[in-house]
């Protein structure tokens, strides 16, 4: 456990220094498994991870399901939504900040990805607040936290990792994550109206609703039934999870095209930002597939389940003991990068607990639930200083606003997200209702 305890040392202080996750991973465990192993089988370990990684069927449904969300965020389907949440919520005060959390959690169900979310919606949303003369700081807020919905409404791509680390099913994750999502949006709702009953200055008294028009009306029906299509077509059995990637990446170019979103130039935007971003997510999930194998040699998994063992502490509070750890990593780390380090390593920790509830009682609801405390966990971290990577995402899009001014409004949706972990963590239900 010492060398595991070192090796996970040497890889924070290369991250402090800016060393990239997946050369920091792939160095800290490659040259470790060279100390224990020889330099020869170490070079066969890595040279196996890079060639299955690369060729893993499994993993195609990152590349395909980030296209999908690249081409729908390009056609404009992001603005209907904006424009139909607008009509519920417009003259609310606060109406647009929540008009924005709920076509976030919409286009996150479609889109998959977090930080695409954020990116998109502030494009949107963003300039309608400030002409109402909403505060920087809840419509940045808004944005941010809203966007980390991405990761846990399916289809998320953060879900497919974490089911192809643990080899849960994937199906079962998409439909666990429906409720929280939920309780997410209810919660960040709840948020906007406390935020502007504390602050009334943060948000103008009433706002006046987007007209909504045909491709609005168009733009919901099309994300509702593209959901639709994606889990009907999974739990009915006409695809599997990973089928149900190219089947959404086809019909999103069909619903682009009859939107009159999809030229050639969003197309070929849409190819060349999902090759990118598939080309950063598999060099960290290989960097983090060298770095598991030299922990798991090392013995760090089965050392973490004796010392739980000897220490007697109970599952309960060895579940609270992994959350407060995700909290603190997730200061500094990236989510994904945080996840394909620690689920390796946690895992085979929790499948092992008797937490003594029926619902818990199968070790693949376990598992399942398991992964929704994660991707919460992630979510939070999305949006907690000082790394935030939604945060530094609108910094980009909105370099006129201050870092500072954003973290200051996300902090009442981070108190929100607290509660949704507390509530997930202590009623396993909310995540296996649907499963049983």
């Amino acid at each position: 456990m010492t060398i595991s305890l070192i090796a996970l040392a040497i890889l924070l202080a290369m991250v402090f220094v800016r060393v990239p996750i997946a050369f920091a991973m792939a160095i800290v465990g490659g040259v470790g498994f060279a100390l224990m192993r020889g330099w020869e089988p170490a070079g066969a370990m890595v040279g196996n991870a890079v060639f299955e990684t690369g060729l893993n069927y499994s993993l195609s449904v990152v590349p395909l399901f980030i296209f999908m969300g690249n081409v729908l965020a390009g056609s404009g389907i992001a603005q209907g939504l904006f424009a139909a949440a607008d009509r519920i919520f417009g003259r609310m005060r606060g109406g647009l900040a929540m008009a924005t959390v709920l076509s976030c959690g919409g286009f996150s169900a479609v889109c998959g990805s977090s930080l695409a979310t954020a990116a998109t919606m502030s494009k949107v949303a963003m300039p309608s607040m400030r002409r109402f003369g909403y505060a920087d700081s809840l419509s940045t807020g808004a944005i941010a936290a809203g966007g980390t919905l991405g990761i846990l409404i399916p289809p998320s791509v953060v879900m497919i990792i974490f089911g192809l680390l643990t080899e849960a099913d994937i199906g079962k994750l998409f439909l666990a994550g429906i409720i929280p999502g939920i309780v997410g949006i209810l919660g960040y709702l709840a948020a906007v109206m406390v935020a502007v009953r504390l602050n009334p200055s943060l948000a103008p008294e009433v706002g006046e609703p987007h007209p909504l028009t045909r491709r609005d009306l168009i733009s919901v029906v099309a994300v509702l039934a593209l959901f639709a299509f994606i889990m009907i077509g999974i739990y009915g059995g006409f695809f599997t999870p990973i089928e149900a990637a190219g089947m959404g990446a086809a019909a999103s170019l069909v619903i682009a095209a009859l939107t009159g979103g999809l030229s050639r130039a969003t197309l070929w935007t849409a190819l060349v930002d999902s090759a990118t971003a598939s080309a950063m997510i598999f060099a960290i999930i290989i960097g983090a597939e060298i770095f598991g194998n030299f922990v798991t040699f090392a013995g760090l998994p089965d050392t973490l389940s004796d010392l739980v063992e000897h220490l007697g502490l109970s599952p309960w509070m060895v579940m609270l003991v992994i959350v407060v750890i995700y909290m603190i990593l997730g200061c500094f780390l990236e989510s994904l990068s945080m996840i394909l380090l620690t689920v390796p390593v946690f895992y085979p920790v929790i499948s092992g607990l008797d937490f003594g509830l029926d619902i818990l009682a199968d070790p693949d609801a376990v598992l399942i639930w398991f992964g929704i405390i994660v991707v919460v966990v992630t979510e939070i971290s999305l949006i907690t200083p000082p790394i935030g990577m939604n945060v530094f995402v609108l910094r980009s899009v909105l370099p006129d606003v201050p870092l500072k001014t954003i973290f200051r409004g996300v902090y009442v949706f981070w108190a929100s997200d607290i509660i949704r972990l507390a509530l997930i963590v202590a009623v396993p239900w909310l995540s296996l209702a649907l499963l049983r």
